[in-house]
């Protein structure tokens, strides 16, 4: 396959996965605007900007109410609506779901010739109806279900990828992209929610609840466990759970899987070291988790092996030297 090709359909399944993952967070996060205390509503916000290392897009908002504010439901719906439209709608913000749907569809256009017209058709229909949507046109509504149906949307187009998708090169490609992103984005959330409880030693149970509702997880968690949610165990599960889809364990095995189908790349060396980096972070949850005492160290070093690896895949596969030609 075209290493440009690879690389379009590689970027489609990383955008589109980020868009998803965006899409559950806001859904939660607009559903607890409706009974949530103020303080909550302003930690969720924390949580999502911190995880994609993003700044509000105003000084003057801020996550904690003094007393002295007056008004402070309609204050904290006020900001809401402002940090909705820019994780949303605003095409300045490279990460928000419109950038994100947006470019992942483009990836898909470029590439229309490896995908099936199914998948153009599916992905193409729900572009044109994000186009057409504004934040005041979900804020009077319902955003919670906007963001469902985003979600619902690409769940959607992936279902007609595994019904209609050549299992070429292609394919592994995009699943590649995919699950690259899943762990990575699954690692740096829980790596914000473990640094947003460390100051003052304690945790909200409603925090860590809403993680596993985000990912799928409470019956899985109930099954393991217990309905009581204590965060290490909640840890525990979206790490290492091989069975979860969201787990990092899960997108990492994948990752590794789809890296072994995949043919070599023009330089066999740099094929074996990538495959061996997948390899030697998935070890890391599957040998090293379980005896650590340092859990979040290990998760920090799976985060940054899942960037050095992306890195490592773009080098092997996209931007790699031509054969003969001296590098400077």
């Amino acid at each position: 396959m075209l290493s440009r090709s690879a690389q379009g359909l590689y970027w489609m399944g990383r955008y589109l996965e980020r868009a998803d993952h965006l899409c559950r967070l806001l859904q939660l996060q607009t559903e607890a605007l409706v009974d949530r205390p103020v303080e909550e509503i302003y930690a969720g916000w924390n949580r999502i900007y911190a995880s994609l290392d993003r700044q509000p897009p105003a000084a003057g908002l801020v996550f904690e109410l003094s007393d002295a504010i007056s008004g402070a439901d309609d204050y904290a719906l006020a900001d809401s609506f402002t940090l909705a439209d820019d994780l949303t709608f605003e095409r300045t913000n490279p990460d928000s779901m419109w950038s994100c749907f947006a470019m992942g569809r483009e990836n898909a256009r470029q590439m229309r010739h490896c995908i099936s017209g199914e998948m153009w058709r599916a992905l193409n229909l729900a572009y044109l109806r994000v186009q057409q949507i504004g934040i005041m046109d979900i804020w009077t509504n319902s955003p919670e279900g906007f963001y469902a149906s985003v979600s619902e949307d690409i769940d959607t187009f992936m279902g007609v990828a595994a019904a209609t998708m050549y299992r070429n090169e292609g394919w592994h490609f995009m699943r590649l992209g995919r699950n690259i992103e899943r762990a990575q984005q699954m690692a740096g959330l829980l790596l914000t929610q473990l640094e947003m409880d460390a100051p003052e030693a304690e945790y909200s149970e409603s925090d860590w609840a809403t993680l596993l509702r985000v990912y799928h997880a409470s019956e899985a968690y109930q099954r393991a466990y217990s309905v009581e949610v204590i965060p290490e165990q909640v840890l525990n599960l979206l790490v290492t759970d091989p069975l979860l889809p969201h787990s990092v364990c899960h997108g990492l095995d994948a990752v590794t899987a789809e890296l072994a189908v995949l043919g070599a790349g023009p330089d066999p060396e740099a094929t074996a070291a990538t495959r061996r980096l997948a390899g030697r972070a998935t070890a890391m949850l599957h040998y090293e988790w379980p005896d650590s005492a340092n859990r979040e160290g290990v998760l920090e070093l799976v985060s940054e092996l899942c960037l050095e690896l992306h890195n490592r895949i773009t080098a092997t596969y996209f931007y790699y030297p031509v054969m003969g030609v001296p590098t400077r």
